[in-house]
């Protein structure tokens, strides 16, 4: 009997079934080693989250307690400091500057709170506030568009810096009283002289007039002189008068033109300040620059000679105004130079030596200064600086 091979046949539902399995397993492989990746992942992730929570935990604390020390600072803070917002709408205020303009300042106008409590000085930047005087000074606040003040109260600075002028100026008087005396012995024994003459009885009329005449010169020459001593020792008021820079400059030019002319010393005037202005006295401003006007034009007549110039002129640098004087006289050496702004000090022999003390006083007075530049045989220039503003933005 012979024997039967069997083949067995392999059924294909099981073989797609069990690549179906095998292809399950893989995945399942795959789906369990991204899992296990994940995971890790995961891990990673909370522990770093939890390191930057940490961070920023740690920079907000900072922050606040930054933002309380600053909170506490301000409120320390001598000075008021105000923020304003775009709007110029007052957003926040310490308790000085609430103190100062009252606890309804938050979410005011800061115009309106400005033209209700304020009124300006003679100063600029320095305001009256009631009974003090206080100093602005503005920042931008470029992240918010808003701006910065910090309010100094500097009424007290304000009041000592006046009784130190004071006591300058008093103690200047008594420095200056033995000069003082020297220069009106002078005139005063002349003018004795000639009023001594007066009373002898063969004097011809014509000779009367002239002993009257010169005595009469003399004495007018003392009145000058103590009208000069009292303005330099009272000092000058400033007051609030608008001046045209310009304006000064031609009421000066026009004052002094027939003196040149008269001397034959050639003089001219130049402006190109346009319409900005100077708030203070016209008086003492005018006066001022004829002092310097007058001193142009006798430093030319004391070097012998009528072919002198004089050029008056005035711009504007930056927030002030220049005015010039320039003379072509004989010129101040270094030493006078370092003390032609002393009282009674003068080179001259008929000079009482305090005009320039007095412009210089004036100059100060109003925010400026005089600055001198002279070379001896060239000349000199004498410069008065003063504050100055636009006509537009007075009005604005």
């Amino acid at each position: 009997m012979n024997d039967v091979t069997q083949i067995v046949v392999p059924d294909p539902k099981a073989q797609e079934l069990q690549r179906a399995f095998d292809v399950f397993n893989q995945v399942s492989l795959e789906l369990t080693q991204a899992y296990e990746g994940l995971q890790n992942r995961v891990e990673s992730l909370t522990s770093e989250l939890a390191v930057a929570n940490g961070e920023l935990r740690r920079q907000f604390q900072e922050k606040e307690a930054l933002s309380e020390r600053l909170a506490l600072l301000l409120n320390a803070l001598p000075a008021g400091v105000v923020v304003l917002d775009n709007s110029a709408a007052v957003s926040e205020a310490n308790p000085v500057a609430r103190d100062m303009f009252g606890e309804t300042i938050i979410g005011g106008d800061w115009l309106s709170l400005t033209q209700n409590h304020l009124k300006p000085t003679d100063a600029p930047d320095e305001w009256e506030l009631g009974e003090r005087r206080v100093a602005i000074a503005e920042s931008p606040l470029d992240s918010a568009g808003g701006r910065l003040l910090l309010i100094h109260d500097i009424t007290v600075a304000y009041e000592l810096k006046a009784n130190a002028e004071r006591n300058q100026r008093l103690a200047a008087m008594g420095e200056m009283a033995a000069s003082l005396a020297h220069q009106l012995r002078t005139p005063l024994a002349t003018a004795l002289l000639y009023s001594s003459n007066l009373a002898r009885a063969e004097l011809s009329n014509t000779a009367r007039k002239r002993f009257a005449s010169k005595a009469t010169e003399q004495l007018k020459r003392l009145e000058h002189l103590i009208q000069d001593v009292l303005l330099f020792a009272r000092g000058e008021s400033i007051g609030r008068d608008v001046i045209h820079a310009a304006t000064l400059l031609l009421e000066a030019a026009q004052t002094m033109e027939p003196l040149y002319l008269e001397k034959g010393i050639r003089f001219s005037a130049a402006s190109t300040v346009g319409d900005f202005i100077i708030t203070g006295s016209r008086k003492a401003l005018g006066g001022a620059l004829l002092n310097l006007l007058e001193n142009a034009l006798q430093a030319c007549e004391s070097r012998g000679r009528s072919t002198g110039e004089v050029k008056l002129s005035a711009e504007i640098s930056g927030r002030q105004v220049r005015i010039s004087v320039r003379d072509t006289g004989g010129g101040i050496t270094p030493e006078a130079q370092a003390r032609i702004f002393e009282p009674f000090f003068t080179t001259r022999g008929h000079g009482t030596g305090l005009g320039l003390a007095i412009a210089l006083g004036v100059a100060k007075a109003h925010g400026g200064s005089i600055e001198v530049s002279s070379l001896p045989g060239e000349g000199s220039e004498f410069v008065m600086l003063l504050p100055a503003g636009s006509a537009v933005e007075d009005q604005e």
